[in-house]
């Protein structure tokens, strides 16, 4: 399949500290990636690197077969890229409504998948219910649904999440991966970051788990599940 997104060998450090190591990622038209990995093994780093929050020291991001390594936050978002962060990043004072308002938007001529306010609210009924409450007013399962709408009122083609169900209530969680798979379904890249091996294996295409800022293992969810040593060393299960 031909890639949408991919990093080459790709680099970053902070100050003296080398976090990313030559790491390599694709993610594919209409996959979902899952990216893998105990605390401070660099996901979020390699996530803000690709999304132009940080700047490699070397390596390569490419959108499309574009080279975006140097480029603006905003044209890595107007190429299609669109980024839900850990914490979410909602807007508190603003309502539901606004706070959706803010990323509506025409799609882009030759787009495959158009998503709408309407559409966001049918996939979201209880932010339809909330519509006039502020952010600061939401659960944090509500916040996070708020977030994932906002992003695919841009019509993305590829859609990021780091830490998808972090801190949420079983019930919640639940709800996000049914979102993710409704969002995998309507034909939406996504790379997914979580720590939740059995929800990430059933939705995800491939998983990559980074170890020390390096790629330690790529594969199928069923090539993990094979692979116990991998998972109890560099997932801890």
């Amino acid at each position: 399949m031909t890639a949408i997104l991919e990093t080459q060998e790709l680099n970053t450090h902070y100050g003296a500290s080398h976090i990313l190591r030559g790491v390599s990622l694709r993610v594919a038209r209409g996959e979902t990636v899952a990216l893998m990995g105990r605390n401070g093994m660099g996901k979020t780093t390699l996530i803000r690197t690709i999304m132009g929050l940080v700047r490699p020291s070397g390596g390569i991001v490419r959108i499309d077969g574009r080279d975006f390594t140097r480029a603006a936050t905003f044209r890595i978002a107007q190429a299609g890229i669109a980024y839900v962060p850990e914490g979410r990043g909602i807007f508190g004072s603003l309502t539901v409504g606004e706070n959706l308002a803010i990323a509506d938007r025409p799609t882009p001529t030759g787009s495959e998948m158009m998503w709408t306010m309407d559409k966001v609210l049918d996939l979201f009924p209880r932010l339809k219910q909330r519509i006039g409450n502020r952010g600061s007013q939401l659960s944090g399962g509500e916040q996070q649904m708020l977030a994932i709408g906002r992003a695919l009122l841009t019509n993305p083609r590829v859609l990021i999440l780091d830490e998808a169900t972090e801190g949420l209530a079983p019930l919640i969680r639940g709800e996000i991966w049914a979102t993710l798979r409704r969002v995998k379904e309507a034909g939406v890249a996504t790379l997914v970051v979580d720590k939740s091996v059995a929800e990430v294996a059933a939705i995800a295409d491939r998983v990559v788990v980074l170890v020390k800022g390096e790629v330690g293992f790529e594969g199928t969810p069923a090539q993990l599940r094979a692979d116990p040593a991998t998972m109890q060393r560099h997932l801890g299960v």
